[in-house]
């Protein structure tokens, strides 16, 4: 199964990222990866990217170093209504959206309140194409039902290599997530590994994720990585469902 994405990845203007737009695209070309796109954190994420920052995407190149860069966002979801923290007008724009729990703007609290938020953002946000690291510790979910939401809305379901690794801060992923995976399988859900890269070097790293994909037996169309094509096509799908 070979990966030719990886559009979760972020800039120094995430703020606590530490490579610029060229040098993510220049070690994606290094190792061979065609595509990338760029997933800054939205403004409501303390010291995150400015509006501007994605408003102004347009002025990038399409192809960066022979990479193929694709412009997108991670929001924040910020509240059980699933509010995310750019306009609709702006997420329609973006030719992927990522949409994330994070500590510095959703306080964790309980299963239930996790799970109406996560729902509440895949059902609402018709420009929410992909749901952020679901594996995360600190915001626990009832997976059948954000799962089963995710095929009734089209979203896709994000792998995050980073959290899977030992030492990041979203410990003990791998049992939610594989979990989860077996769940998506069942239910023909696509799926997409990321790295979570915050430096450039960790661009196109998806060991891990890759690992838990295969062991949970996906099938090679399921798994949006192995074709740009198929990933625009997932986020084209969703749209259509809310036309």
């Amino acid at each position: 199964m070979k990966f030719v994405l990886d559009v979760h990845v972020h800039t120094v203007n995430s703020g606590h990222a530490y490579s610029t737009v060229s040098e993510n695209a220049a070690h994606a070309a290094k190792i061979g990866l065609p595509f990338i796109g760029i997933s800054d954190h939205a403004p409501a994420m303390p010291g995150g990217a400015h509006l501007y920052s994605f408003t102004n995407l347009w002025s990038l190149p399409d192809v960066i170093h022979g990479v193929r860069v694709l412009k997108g966002a991670e929001c924040n979801i910020l509240n059980t209504d699933g509010e995310l923290d750019l306009t609709a007008d702006l997420l329609a724009k973006m030719e992927f959206v990522i949409a994330s729990f994070h500590r510095g703007t959703f306080t964790p609290a309980d299963r239930d309140t996790h799970t109406r938020a996560a729902i509440a953002a895949m059902e609402n946000n018709p420009d929410m194409h992909i749901l952020g690291h679901p594996g995360d510790c600190f915001f626990e979910i009832d997976v059948e039902d954000v799962v089963e939401t995710a095929a009734r809305t089209r979203t896709i379901i994000e792998i995050n290599n980073q959290s899977l690794n030992p030492g990041s801060y979203r410990f003990n992923g791998n049992g939610t997530v594989m979990k989860i995976l077996k769940l998506c399988k069942k239910l023909g859900v696509p799926v997409l590994a990321s790295s979570d890269a915050h430096f450039c070097t960790y661009v196109g790293g998806l060991e891990r994720a890759k690992e838990l994909i295969l062991a949970a037996g996906l099938e090679e169309e399921q798994v949006l990585n192995t074709s740009a094509e198929s990933f625009l096509a997932a986020i084209q799908r969703k749209k259509e469902l809310f036309a």
